[in-house]
């Protein structure tokens, strides 16, 4: 019966040998340092930028990414030394100034996939800063569902709130975007983020609101 053996072995120039273990660790740890996996990292856009007309750069003008407030742009790699980033949305890319963006801090794969669907994050154009704190929704533990609502009226825990520790909640106006972490209390009440404040808010005053 005829028996086949595999050996690594190693070319050099002037020799050729088999590989010992040793050679082939240091081989794999070699070549792991080479490859390097480019993060992918979250921005929105805090102000509306047009290259045409707003670059500092006129000759790179063509190579820049437009986009308006709320914008989520999608960035690999680091900025360079001009102060930009490379960046896409929307089905184009180019570099995006770092100056107009703000980074959103989510590590968790899935809730950035959704933040990419979405393509938009609501902008407090009073301070031009996020609405929503994703800072603190990345934190949150991965099996919790992060849901997107909507307020259909204005709420004042210290005057309408049926509950006797009205602090624990929420107060908010028709129109604001509210992220909703988990599911809904026996009260009625689901634990939300607005504003990069967080608490109790009534389900009877919110509406779902698709992240698409």
């Amino acid at each position: 019966m005829e028996t086949r053996m595999e050996l690594d072995v190693l070319i050099y120039p002037d020799e050729v040998r088999v590989a010992t273990p040793e050679d082939l660790r240091e081989w794999e740890l070699e070549t792991a340092s080479q490859v390097s996996i480019p993060t992918v990292r979250l921005f929105v856009a805090l102000y509306p930028y047009n290259p045409a007309a707003m670059s500092p750069n006129h000759d790179m003008a063509a190579e820049e990414l437009p986009f308006v407030p709320g914008q989520i742009i999608k960035v690999s790699g680091d900025r360079d030394s001009d102060g930009f980033y490379y960046g896409e949305s929307g089905g184009l890319s180019g570099y995006v100034p770092s100056n107009m963006v703000a980074e959103i801090p989510v590590e968790d794969d899935y809730l950035k996939h959704l933040l990419i669907q979405q393509g938009f994050l609501p902008v407090d154009h009073t301070g031009m800063s996020l609405t929503p704190a994703l800072s603190s929704t990345a934190r949150i533990p991965d099996d919790v569902v992060v849901r997107r609502m909507v307020a259909l009226f204005d709420y004042d825990p210290w005057e309408s709130s049926p509950n006797l520790d009205s602090e624990d909640e929420l107060g908010f106006r028709a129109g604001d975007i509210i992220y909703v972490l988990g599911d809904m209390d026996q009260d009625g009440f689901f634990y939300g983020d607005l504003h990069g404040r967080q608490g109790l808010v009534p389900s009877n005053f919110l509406q779902p609101l698709p992240w698409d």
